[in-house]
């Protein structure tokens, strides 16, 4: 019986710290810690490059509509012998297609509503910084209408799109063609619109 006793005051009076050669402690070493922050690292390097890609994906598929809408209103026009007008409202930050018969007796501009007629009001985070259209003097405004002729040519127009974060899209229309160069930064008006009417 009093040996029992002595080996429960031994347990009892014996130490609460771990000895050497007990059992491992749960927790990481300093290579799995520089595994894990080496990986991570990778990860942000390879990510941070896509940022930019993504952020301005707005900006270019705005862009991308905008020209597309352009070209098919000059190939309509010419089709089925209307004037067709792109107007930019820059405050609600939309446009939309009006037109009007140049061969009834009183011309009218009505909204366009067939395909292709919607208003298309601009993503969050685009807007449409201003639309200078030469037509002898240039116009800037708040409100501006680019035509499209039945005889087969438009105003010389520059667009300039902006983002959120400051990058800009330049949109020009060529007056003969109808095609719709789209070019990357914040071109001026002045030259695109020379050069698009001396091709």
């Amino acid at each position: 019986m009093e040996l029992k006793s002595d080996k429960v005051a031994a347990r009892v009076d014996a130490p609460f710290w771990p000895c050497i050669g007990s059992a491992p402690q749960a927790g990481f070493t300093l290579i799995e810690l520089a595994v894990v922050i080496f990986i991570m690292a990778l990860m942000l390097t390879l990510a941070v490059p896509y940022t930019g890609v993504l952020r301005d994906a707005r900006l270019k598929s705005a862009a991308r509509q905008l020209a597309g809408r352009a070209t098919f209103l000059y190939v309509q026009a010419n089709a089925q012998k209307l004037v067709l007008q792109l107007n930019f409202d820059l405050k609600g930050n939309r446009y939309f297609v009006t037109w009007l018969d140049p061969y009834s007796a009183k011309p009218q501009l009505r909204p366009y509503k067939r395909p292709g007629g919607e208003p298309v009001t601009l993503p969050a985070g685009v807007r449409v910084r201003d639309v200078i259209i030469a037509d002898g003097q240039g116009k800037r405004g708040a409100f501006i209408a680019c035509s499209f002729y039945p005889q087969g040519f438009t105003d010389p127009a520059v667009i300039h799109l902006v983002s959120s974060f400051g990058s800009v899209m330049t949109l020009s229309l060529s007056p003969l063609t109808g095609r719709v160069k789209i070019i990357g930064g914040d071109v001026p008006a002045k030259r695109l619109i020379y050069a698009a009417s001396a091709s």
